[in-house]
């Protein structure tokens, strides 16, 4: 991931990173899997996924694209729209394996779109937030954080 315009130094951004890139790790996975035709492991990879993406879609929902939208109100609510579909096809897994036999290339479909979703926040949210957001806008920001919390282990684990 990018590390050219030093926001990942902000501790909410390197959170937000990290967890981009246990996503990009587990769409790894995911392909793998399907590669195999081991459905139950997509399905598995899924969820953890959707676990990833719940306290991490919050902080970016309820503190960072707030505080982004008067500037790029197009850019966080075409953002936001691809968090909706991308949350979609994970939960269609939440209760085991679908019976749609098409799931599994709707899967490897959003998750070309997150991929693709992971590298707009990256090169353009995190480095638009570091260069705008107040600090009373961060710290709205890490109190969302604080309330939602994290499923990455701390850093040195």
């Amino acid at each position: 991931m990018c590390e050219y315009c030093g926001c990942q130094a902000v501790t909410t951004i390197g959170e937000l990173t990290r967890e981009h890139d246990l996503v990009v790790d587990l769409i790894g996975d995911a392909r793998t899997a399907h590669t195999a035709g081991d459905v139950d492991t997509m399905v598995a990879v899924a969820g953890r996924i959707a676990a990833v993406l719940g306290p991490h879609t919050e902080v970016e929902e309820y503190g960072l694209f707030p505080a982004l939208a008067g500037d790029f109100p197009d850019q966080v609510a075409g953002l936001e729209a691809e968090h909706r579909r991308i949350e979609a096809v994970l939960r269609e897994a939440a209760d085991g394996t679908p019976a749609d036999p098409g799931w599994p290339l709707r899967l490897l479909d959003i998750l070309n779109l997150l991929r693709t979703h992971i590298l707009k926040e990256q090169d353009g949210v995190f480095p638009a937030a570091l260069a705008g957001l107040s600090t009373d806008e961060w710290e709205a920001v890490e109190k969302v954080r604080a309330r939602v919390g994290t499923l990455l282990p701390p850093l040195g684990d």
